[in-house]
């Protein structure tokens, strides 16, 4: 590519600015590879993009316009302009015989009225359905119906171009659409997508106004082509300067070559066309037919330029592409404004012309992303609207967002600077190449160096003379001056030399006295400017014998000119004399820089032109291969004459990508004709290739193509047979690069190797693979899977987009086989798929039948199989009379489910009948594969017809006898099957009565500490069961703040939520609210709860207030139904009282037998198998729980040993001890039997997490490590894992298990998916082979009704342990009630005697409700708001079912059971009686104990506050209950009127919401 820039008139020269758009072009016309950045990927080829200021990305692809964000990371919103939910294009495009421009069927994407007010922003969209219609939408939702519409807009060719611009004009400040577009098609009429307008057939350039409802057919005006002229593709539109400017270039769409120049089009920016002329764009510098077809067009507004991608016609097939084929050029945009006033040739204008384009020159271009895919990029690259830093880059299906420069791959100030690229620059703070503005910290305006700076104002150290005996160390360049540090020191004593602290606004320096000590050392210099620092290193030894200027100053030493020698910067020279700048040696330092060597790196022309040595002429003729792959290529072919008479030969590389150049030396000359070169590696693109001979001038060879590496996309056919010989074809693109062909057989054992035999030499040798050794008659060579030497190649056909071969034949592989085919190119080898091998196809026999006397049609059958076998994969010969044969041509192959036949036909013969009654056989030849068919033999017909009723007489007594047999056979099966099942309903009911009367469970009396969670945790999972995120932001430590750090408006709304009228009109007034649900209604509760927790009395008497109201609704005429579900604020906020005021008593009295009922349940629960997939147990109380597919299991005793751990290193723990664990279960499941073992033992638990430890078996010496899944595992026929168990792993009774300590830490919770069981096995016959003769059958026999009596087993095993929890909840502890509970008890009384209720039912079901329900339950339930363990969804499961029987002691009804009732009911119905008449004096005894007075409970809710003091964060709970105040605000300030009494709640509502309005505008919430 050739990057050029029109020359400009002699002026001052001025900065470089940034030129983002010029960037872009650099990656359109040479992309590079950049970092990752954001990509968006749409279902189909992207037509059309743009950016809006504020609404995002849009992009159109197939018949979808999608709406982006500026990320690319999300889709706002979607549109589906031709069918709902189908992005895919209407019309398939089909690919023109002759290339054309992009084809599309999204024309146009233009947003405009940004900002504006009314409608806001709209985006216009053209499209070729309906006749190039036209659409206008709201910017910010594409999912509403079009504002306007018309048709007839844009080209309704996918084909066709547009291109267009909407602006303002005219004297009412209208919008118009100005748009070019190629509206007809030279195509023939079967191939026209529409019917244009007579009207537009010579139309180019319109204008519409898109202020109406439509866009009317009818233009404001128009500018017609040429007559006579031809068809032109229009690239952009855009405005400047009050003109609107249309860069097209006229093009044949029936031949696909440009028939012109480029040229620019303009018309004013008005209210009517009005044409000011055109003028043609010369890119056409540097290429002998000039650059006709314009690819990209670009406006880059910062310096008034505008900027085109031009390329020339190659032609097909690409044959005359070169380096100078495509090139950017610059064009000033006033030239071409003053150069189209008068000029036109291709519109009807009467008008001269004028050309663009002289006095070239190059720049170099800068690689800043490559698309590593052969994909184009799109024509337009669509800047970021707000980061100009940023453009968006379309290739294909995707949009990519890449920045514009790689300024971090500069890694030095003057390195970074010196590179002059605009948008790049140093930051000192972060002491690296950045943007502008990324670089943070920004102190003053110097902290970011651009490229104005230049790379002389980098800060370096400098040593300079200020005195005869002293040396000034300092820091040069361009950086604000700012307080500093600075030190000197020898590097290899480290004595410090001088210090140095600098005062405000100044730089550090360091003086340093010249001293003879100080000669021939190296010193270190450092300076630190607060955020960044710099240092330096200089070594002065041998100064006194460097000579020269240059060379003395470019080691770090000093020149003293008066003596013109080296010296040490330290010894004594003459200030004056004293010079360590090397551009005061200019002369010196030419003669000093050394050229760089041209022996393989970059090359640079020397300044003069070197001539052939002698009369000796060289001829270059060609090189092969024109086209080689990134990697490089060994064995480039250069043909010419008198190769061998030159010393030196060189061929030069010259890219498009960079300004340097490649030089590599012949690596063979091959003889006076052939010389071999070796290429290096290279990005994708071309380069212009010379050889140079001698040093003399270099001879040009033409264009070398660096291209992508080959891409397989598909084997055909992909299945082969193993003798070979069948035609593989693979499709894909490059492979014209590829070195050669591999396959490679994979072997089945991966310790396998693969013998490569041959007999004879390597050369002519008949390679065959071997899974033996190649034996005493041949040779060859071991293939291993890693390190593979290279095979022989298989001999191949490749072009560009296909690879054809022979399938090798594969000698003593049998059945199914796979084999890689790879493709190499140099020393890499790129996997292409695989071949499958299958035996060789067998042939059972042939029929001859005469269609014709002159033909004969041979059907050949064989076995059915996968081979698509083709026409030039297969010959057949058919053999008749004594020795003659007959070619028979293929016709067809069928298939039906038996048998596969081939047909084909002997045809021009004279006698088919005597030929077929004389054949023998068919020889098939199917590649290497060749076989002899017999014919099958043909029974007489009258031989069948006497033969069919003797075999249907004996097929039908056979069918009788088989069903005879079967029937006996079924019966006595179904006879042992239950036989079985009643001797499995025996023995399980036996041992059912049996468990029952003699399993005891050795209830742990001693388990420890209970662990109790704190006050806090308690408390908050009770408020909020469900709602999580709500308890951590109250959990910050309290106990540390100060009362008076509360803000004002926080302070205001307390006072104000104690006013109690307040409180409770606001509390109803929320509850009639609609949208105020249950889920807020609790969190209401409990944000007022953490709030008022130190005011307990107050909550107390809100509590009070909010009951009778509740007493008083219209809703509660049914007194009974009170308190019985959370449906208001009370309810919730009576639960939150109740654990408030329980919890000492719940940590005295019933903690300690409730987690004992837990510990005992878990104990039973692990006595039998679970399984860990589902968590089902053979022991449990919930039926929904039992695991009745359990197969046999027994128990296995184990000898544990303990690791010694640094965790655990107590001298008195017992490290050996003995574990009990069962067959069935998994090593996860004794782990946690292990650790459960030593607790009991030790007291304390072993130090590690189950996560942390291994288990490993000891047999001896041997060691092996215990997992649930490991190589031996079973995988079952579907793909499901096993788990392994002590029984897999064969453990018997006193076995010895280490727990060591595991290096790697693994995550704590094991999560197994559907790909794995345990005991509950699918049902396939895998299964019962898993399971072993003994098991065989037995689980299909299983009944759930069998193991019910499990549910009792587990029932009597805690029976004991559930009574002591029931009593402690409902007995008097000292004959005494807890306060809250006599307290509210005595007020449910008072309420029920109030309201004249005489029903006592009613007063226990408020007893019922108000504590059981809503207290006891909950905690029942979930013993993880009380305790720090685990609830599993089994133990879940049982504790509903105590739950139950729990509340059904309460309950006043006597419940009615029969057989059918559910388990969980009868399980406790004996029970219940006894529980309801001990419940019932539980409620008398509380009656009759004397009644609290009003201190008492005071004193006891005064207590209860101070104890809870500092607990909770109370402003986060008054900001929540504020923001339910603000969302209803309207309502309760309404209801506040109305109400008498509470004008100063309402004023002092006011003021809290002005006090948070503040606070919010300062941001300090």
């Amino acid at each position: 590519m050739e990057l050029s820039r029109r020359k400009a008139s002699p002026r001052p020269p001025r900065r470089a600015a940034p030129l983002p758009l010029l960037a872009y072009l650099l990656a359109l016309a040479a992309p590079g590879r950049g970092a990752d950045e954001p990509v968006w990927r749409s279902e189909q080829a992207i037509g059309a993009i743009a950016a809006s200021r504020a609404d995002g990305v849009f992009v159109a692809s197939g018949s979808c316009l999608d709406q982006l964000d500026y990320s690319l990371e999300h889709r706002l919103s979607r549109l589906y302009r031709d069918q709902a939910g189908n992005c895919t294009e209407p019309v398939p495009l089909t690919p023109p015989a002759r290339p054309r421009p992009g084809s599309s069927f999204s024309k146009l994407l233009l947003p405009y009225r940004e900002g504006a007010a009314g409608l806001g922003g709209l985006l216009l969209t053209g499209w070729t359905f309906d006749r190039g219609a036209c659409e206008v939408r709201p910017l910010g939702n594409l999912s509403r119906s079009s504002l306007r519409n018309g048709t007839e807009v844009v080209s309704c060719h996918p084909q066709g171009s547009t291109a267009g611009v909407v602006y303002r004009a005219g004297p009412q400040n209208r919008w118009y659409l100005a748009v070019a577009a190629t509206y007809v098609l030279p195509e023939p009429e079967t191939a026209s997508r529409c019917n244009p307008a007579a009207s537009d057939r010579g139309m180019a350039i319109a204008l519409k106004d898109t202020e109406g409802r439509s866009l009317a057919t009818q233009e404001l005006g128009r500018l017609r082509l040429r007559e006579g002229g031809g068809s032109l593709h229009f690239v952009d539109a855009f405005l400047w300067n009050g003109s609107v400017y249309f860069p097209y270039y006229p093009y044949n769409y029936t031949s696909g070559a440009a028939t012109g120049w480029p040229s620019m089009a303009r018309i004013a920016k008005s209210n009517e066309v009005l044409f000011q002329g055109q003028a043609a764009l010369d890119c056409g510098h540097g290429h002998p037919d000039g650059r006709r077809l314009l690819l990209s067009s670009s406006l880059v507004e910062a310096l008034d330029v505008w900027a085109g991608v031009f390329s020339a016609a190659t032609g097909e097939g690409q044959e005359r592409r070169s380096p100078a084929t495509t090139a950017l050029c610059l064009f000033r945009m006033r030239e071409i404004q003053a150069r189209t006033r008068t000029c036109s040739w291709d519109f009807q204008a009467e008008n001269h012309c004028v050309i663009l384009g002289e006095n070239w020159t190059s720049n170099c271009p800068e690689v800043i992303y490559e698309i590593k895919e052969e994909t184009p990029v799109f024509y337009k690259l669509v800047p970021h609207p707000e980061k100009n830093i940023y453009i968006y880059l379309t290739a294909g299906k995707e949009v990519r967002r890449i920045r514009v420069a790689n300024c971090n791959k500069h890694k030095s100030c003057s390195e970074c600077l010196a590179a002059t690229d605009p948008h790049c620059g140093w930051c000192h703070s972060l002491q690296r190449c950045t943007f502008q503005e990324d670089c943070v910290r920004v102190e003053s305006s110097e902290n970011w160096l651009d490229i104005s700076s230049g790379a002389k104002q980098c800060p370096q150290i400098h040593l300079s003379r200020s005195s005869k005996d002293k040396t000034t160390v300092t820091v040069v360049g361009s950086f604000s001056p700012r307080r500093s540090e600075c030190l000197v020191k020898t590097v290899d004593t480290g004595k410090v030399l001088c210090k140095g602290k600098s005062v405000s606004n100044e730089t550090c320096t360091c003086s340093i006295p010249t001293r003879a000590s100080y000669k021939d050392v190296s010193i270190v210099t450092m300076f630190s400017f607060g955020s960044w620092h710099l240092s330096k290193r200089f070594s002065f030894t041998n100064c006194s014998s460097l000579r020269g200027c240059p060379v003395c100053i470019g080691t770090g030493c000093t020149w003293c000119k008066s003596e013109k020698k080296c010296i040490h910067p330290f010894v004594a020279c003459d200030p004056s004399d004293y010079e360590r700048n090397q551009e005061l040696c200019p002369v010196a330092l030419e003669k000093w820089a050394r050229p760089k060597s041209a022996g393989g790196g970059r090359f640079k022309e020397n300044q003069r032109n070197q001539t052939n040595q002698g009369l000796q002429v060289f001829r270059i003729r060609s090189i092969e291969p024109q086209k080689i792959s990134t990697l490089g290529k060994s064995n480039v072919i250069v043909t010419g004459e008198n190769f061998t008479r030159a010393a030196n030969i060189t061929m030069i590389l010259k890219g498009t990508s960079t300004c340097d150049k490649d030089v590599i030396q012949v690596s063979h000359v091959i003889n006076d004709t052939h010389m071999n070169f070796s290429l290096p590696s290279s990005r994708k693109e071309m380069k212009d290739v010379c050889i140079q001979f001698d040093g003399g001038d270099c001879s040009p060879v033409g264009p070398l193509s660096y291209i992508a590496l080959p891409h397989c996309s598909l084997i055909y056919p992909a299945t082969t047979w193993l003798s070979g010989g069948q035609h593989i074809t693979i499709m894909g693109r490059n492979f014209d690069v590829i070195d050669s062909l591999i396959i490679l057989p994979e072997p089945k054992d991966k310790n396998d190797a693969y013998h490569l035999c041959y007999h004879g030499t390597p050369e002519s040798a008949d390679w065959q693979w071997s899974l033996s050794s190649c034996g005493t008659e041949g040779s060859g060579l071991t293939l291993m899977r890693r390190d593979l030497p290279l095979p022989p190649r298989i001999s191949e056909y490749c072009m560009a987009t296909y690879c054809r071969f022979s399938a090798p034949k594969l000698k003593s592989l049998k059945g199914r086989t796979n084999v890689t085919v790879k493709l190499r190119v140099q020393e890499t080898f790129l996997d292409c798929g695989s071949l499958q091998y299958l035996d060789d196809p067998r042939f059972t026999g042939y029929r001859v039948e005469p269609e014709v006397d002159t033909e004969l049609e041979v059907k050949i059958q064989k076995e059915n199989d996968n081979f698509n076998i083709s026409k030039k994969d297969i010959e057949i010969t058919l053999f008749h009379g004594e020795s003659e044969t007959s070619n028979c041509t293929f016709e067809n192959i069928t298939r039906n489910q038996d048998l596969t036949t081939i047909f084909c036909k002997i045809k021009h013969i004279t006698s088919a009948n005597s030929i077929a009654a004389s054949s023998k056989k068919v020889r098939v030849i199917l590649g290497n594969l060749k076989l002899d068919v017999e014919r099958e033999s043909v029974l007489s017909t009258w031989y069948f017809l006497i033969a069919l009723p003797v075999l249907l007489v004996i097929v039908i007594f056979a069918a009788v006898g088989v069903t005879r047999h079967k029937s006996k056979e079924l019966s006595r099966k179904q006879s042992q099957q239950l036989e079985l099942l009643e001797s499995e309903l025996r023995k399980e009911i036996r041992d059912g009565f049996a468990e029952l009367q003699m399993d005891k469970l050795d209830v742990v009396d001693s388990f420890g500490t209970v662990p109790f969670l704190d006050y806090k945790h308690f408390a908050l999972r009770t408020f909020f069961p469900e709602s999580g995120g709500f308890t951590h932001i109250f959990t910050e430590d309290m106990h540390n703040r100060d009362a008076s750090d509360k803000n004002e408006s926080l302070t205001a709304l307390d006072a104000l939520i104690c006013n109690k009228s307040f409180l409770v009109t606001v509390i109803h007034t929320l509850e009639k609210q609609k949208n105020f649900s249950v889920k807020d209604r609790c969190l209401f509760a409990s944000f007022l709860t953490i709030a008022l927790q130190t005011k307990l009395v107050y909550l107390t008497s809100i509590l009070e207030v909010l009951t009778r109201d509740l007493m008083e609704q219209s809703s509660n005429m049914q007194p009974k139904l009170m308190l019985r579900r959370t449906e208001s604020v009370v309810e919730k906020l009576l639960t939150n009282w109740m654990s408030v005021c329980l919890s000492g008593f719940l940590r005295e009295t019933v903690g300690e037998p409730f987690y004992l009922l837990v510990t005992t349940l878990n104990q039973k629960i692990n006595k039998g198998p679970v399984d860990v997939i589902t968590c089902k147990a053979l022991y449990t109380l919930n039926e929904d729980w039992l695991l009745w597919q359990v197969p046999e299991f027994s128990t296995v005793a184990l000898t544990v040993t303990f690791e010694k751990i640094p965790e655990n290193e107590s001298a008195d723990v017992c490290r050996n001890i003995s574990v009990n664990v069962l067959d069935c279960d998994t090593i996860g499941q004794a782990k946690e039997k292990i650790f459960q073992a030593f607790l009991s033992k030790n007291g304390s638990p072993y130090g590690l997490q189950l996560n942390e430890i291994g288990l490993e078996l000891q047999v001896g010496t041997r060691h092996k490590e215990l997992l649930d899944i490991d190589s031996s595992s079973v995988i079952l026929e579907d793909g499901i894992t096993k788990l392994n168990t002590i029984g897999h792993y064969e453990i018997s009774n006193g076995s010895t298990i280490k727990v060591f300590k595991k290096i790697a830490n693994f995550p704590s919770d094991v999560e197994y998916s559907e790909d794995h069981c345990h005991l509950i096995l699918p049902d396939s016959e895998a299964f019962q082979d898993v399971q072993g003769k003994r098991h065989r059958g037995k689980h299909k026999f299983k009944v759930k009704e069998m193991y019910l009596t499990k549910l009792l087993s587990t029932k009597v095993a805690i029976h004991s342990v559930l009574e002591k929890l029931f009593r402690s909840i409902w007995s008097l502890p000292n004959s005494r009630a807890p306060f809250a509970i006599k307290y509210f008890f005595d007020f449910l009384d008072a309420q029920a005697e109030n309201k004249k209720i005489t029903d006592p039912d009613v007063v226990h079901i408020w007893k019922t409700n108000s504590l059981p329900l809503r207290f006891w339950v909950n905690i029942l339930k979930n013993p993880q708001f009380v305790f720090d363990i685990k609830k599993t969804p089994h133990i879940d499961g049982c504790l509903s079912v105590i739950a139950q029987a729990f509340m059904d002691a309460f309950s006043l009804t006597e419940q009615q059971l029969g057989k059918e009732a559910p388990t969980n009911k009868l399980l406790y119905a004996k029970d219940i009686p006894t529980y309801k008449e001990e419940v019932k004096s539980y409620y008398k005894a509380i009656r009759d104990l004397p009644p609290l007075s009003s201190s008492e409970m005071e004193e006891f809710l005064t207590q209860e506050s101070k104890k809870h003091e500092n607990e909770f964060n109370e402003e986060v709970a008054l900001t929540e209950i504020y923001k339910y105040i603000i969302k209803y605000f309207d309502e309760i300030l309404n209801k506040l009127e109305r109400e008498r009494g509470l004008e100063e709640a309402q004023k002092q509502l006011l003021h809290v919401k002005v006090l948070f309005e503040e606070k919010k505008k300062c941001k300090w919430m």
